[in-house]
């Protein structure tokens, strides 16, 4: 039977980096404290506020699903509801978590042309009702890069922000593909997200092969006062937390995110250049991170499927996504062209 190739599938699909890899080697050279008391911790927050150039309040959890979730629950109580995107991660993919742990605050959905949201269509959601029986907008939820594999440029985040101020919201930004969009737009860290107006972003470490942690970063610091509460009660904090802060040690360190990040961003270039020459193949938009969309006829889906190639058709939008990620080569991209001519 044809071994399964994953190497498209997601970007969850690649192993550690081996400078992350190092770093849990290094980490596990001693006795440390427990609990996020220990040096590798201290050092992974002082570099992320380096980063983004802020006095940032810093956790670590160990998957994006707790990061959005826990983050978006400290935002809101019960009878709120964030604002976000009709397939955004927080509605689509984390089995109602974000209800969950806020104890019940609703998701309010919105559209928008490639995977973005409208403005008008915010405001809409916001001020449609203001009675005592609907319940109260209070977040604004934006994911950067978007889960159809665009950018939010830097004046379209703060566009977005100062329509949530004007109503009082706060911002999250679900970043499990930060570093790609980063990289993307060659801005700084800081003017991505809280000089925009990003109250709390979930950085994504998984997905940008730091290991198996997510980091929430709160840019307004008194959002945090009780946050680490939030992370053990939700099984949340490591007792061996070095294991997930060393990691972001490296990747903070001499721009590894961003060699990873441009890795994986150019090869998905590569890749949506070259497939959309194959007859048959429609690239569905041009990449801006690492992620492309191809609409594929159904016999080459099949075709591939029985290859062992692994690839999601898309939810609400019909395409097959392919991932490209940190490990990604050029061999891998040119295999898959191959096997794409070939059906």
């Amino acid at each position: 039977m044809t071994s399964r190739r994953f190497n498209f599938a997601s970007d969850n699909t690649a192993g550690i980096c081996p400078e992350a890899w190092d770093a849990m080697q290094a980490a596990n050279t001693d006795f440390f404290a427990s609990y996020g008391s220990d040096d590798h911790t201290r050092r992974a927050c002082d570099l992320m506020r380096d980063f983004f150039g802020a006095p940032c309040e810093v956790f670590f959890v160990f998957n994006g699903t707790a990061a959005n979730s826990l983050a978006l629950a400290s935002l809101c109580q019960s009878y709120h509801s964030v604002v976000t995107y009709e397939y955004s991660h927080v509605e689509t993919d984390e089995c109602g978590a974000p209800e969950f742990f806020s104890n019940g605050s609703k998701l309010l959905l919105v559209g928008g042309a490639e995977g973005k949201m409208e403005c008008a269509q915010i405001e809409k959601m916001i001020t449609k009702r203001k009675d005592i029986h609907y319940p109260r907008p209070q977040v604004l939820s934006i994911s950067q890069s978007t889960e159809l594999g665009t950018v939010y440029s830097v004046g379209e985040i703060r566009t977005l922000c100062s329509l949530a101020e004007s109503h009082g919201l706060r911002v999250h930004m679900d970043g499990a593909r930060f570093f790609n969009a980063l990289a993307s737009t060659g801005a700084s860290p800081a003017d991505l997200t809280w000089k925009a107006g990003v109250d709390v972003l979930c950085l994504g470490g998984t997905k940008a092969g730091i290991g198996t942690s997510e980091a929430v970063v709160f840019f307004d610091t008194k959002l945090a006062a009780e946050f680490g509460y939030r992370c053990k009660q939700a099984g949340q904090l490591a007792s061996k937390m070095r294991f997930l802060s060393a990691p972001w040690c490296a990747a903070l360190t001499d721009n590894v995110w961003r060699k990873h990040a441009d890795n994986a961003n150019n090869l998905a270039k590569e890749l949506a250049k070259r497939a959309a020459q194959i007859p048959g193949v429609q690239l569905a938009r041009t990449p801006e991170a690492n992620a492309v969309f191809l609409t594929l006829p159904a016999d080459m889906r099949a075709r591939l499927d029985a290859a062992g190639w692994a690839f999601y058709s898309f939810i609400g939008v019909g395409e097959c996504r392919f991932m490209t990620n940190w490990a990604t080569t050029i061999a891998d991209v040119e295999a898959l062209v191959s096997d794409m001519r070939g059906a």
